[in-house]
């Protein structure tokens, strides 16, 4: 094996997603702004959802490698330094999941690196703040803007309400955050609604794919989604059907983990 000294190797590390149109928009759209960035590495990308590299290979014959099948490549090609540059919104089970498969890899590859999920530090939860504000700067400030994210049964689902709580003290009273899986729930988010003087609700995904949970338990036109039953609630609700990973400047906050990594 040929050790590539002079060259690193930056492994993209998604949940992943089926939908074709939102990948492109979002994780490609992530993949290429890094390699615009950092012309002279090689960009790998990996997914930790094998369900969807099941689903894509077998729907859409498109073959997306898992973590491991990324890291023997790069072993292969003889890279001695890796970045791992997670796209995931924080330190939860996908991230664990992600350290754990590279973990072993440490005893072959001389430098791996490890960049860090969307909301990593203080720091970060203004940057998304800012960058969810500009991206819906169009909005009217007396509707409500609600994001909705995945939501997990890991104790770093108390980022969402971490959130939240930063949303409201950078001044946005109108902006609450939910989740599908997770807190804050539905009931605590109406709850807040109750509160607030408004009628209007623009309804968005806080999650870097719009994807299955979008399109269907967000967004969708199905009784229990997030959508219908704050239309049957009295609402007037309009729909935001974009991921996180099209804001130009969620992009950027990536690329800036992936430069903590290189300088620290």
């Amino acid at each position: 094996m040929n050790l590539k000294t002079n060259k690193r190797a930056i492994l993209v590390v998604s949940f992943g997603t089926s939908y074709i149109d939102t990948m492109e928009k979002t994780i490609t759209a992530i993949e290429n702004e890094i390699q615009n960035v950092y012309k002279y590495d090689t960009i790998y990308r990996a997914f930790t959802s094998q369900i969807i590299i099941n689903k894509l290979k077998k729907v859409n014959s498109i073959q997306i490698d898992t973590v491991k099948e990324a890291m023997n490549k790069i072993v292969q090609q003889g890279y001695n330094t890796v970045i791992c540059q997670p796209t995931h919104i924080m330190h939860g089970i996908e991230y664990e999941k992600m350290i754990a498969m590279i973990k072993p890899y440490e005893k072959i590859i001389p430098n791996i690196k490890y960049g860090t999920p969307l909301l990593s530090s203080s720091e970060d939860y203004d940057k998304v703040v800012n960058a969810v504000m500009k991206e819906n700067a169009q909005l009217n400030q007396k509707d409500v803007l609600l994001l909705i994210g995945h939501g997990t049964e890991h104790f770093a689902d108390a980022s969402y309400a971490a959130l939240n709580y930063r949303f409201c003290a950078n001044g946005y009273q109108n902006v609450l955050v939910g989740t599908v899986e997770g807190y804050p729930d539905m009931e605590t988010v109406i709850k807040k609604l109750n509160t607030i003087d408004s009628n209007t609700i623009y309804i968005a995904p806080f999650m870097i794919v719009a994807g299955d949970h979008a399109n269907h338990d967000i967004c969708g036109d199905d009784e229990n989604t997030w959508k219908m039953k704050l239309t049957s609630k009295g609402y007037t609700v309009h729909t935001i059907l974009k991921g996180l990973g099209e804001y130009p400047y969620i992009r950027k906050i990536f690329i800036e983990h992936i430069q903590n990594v290189i300088e620290s």
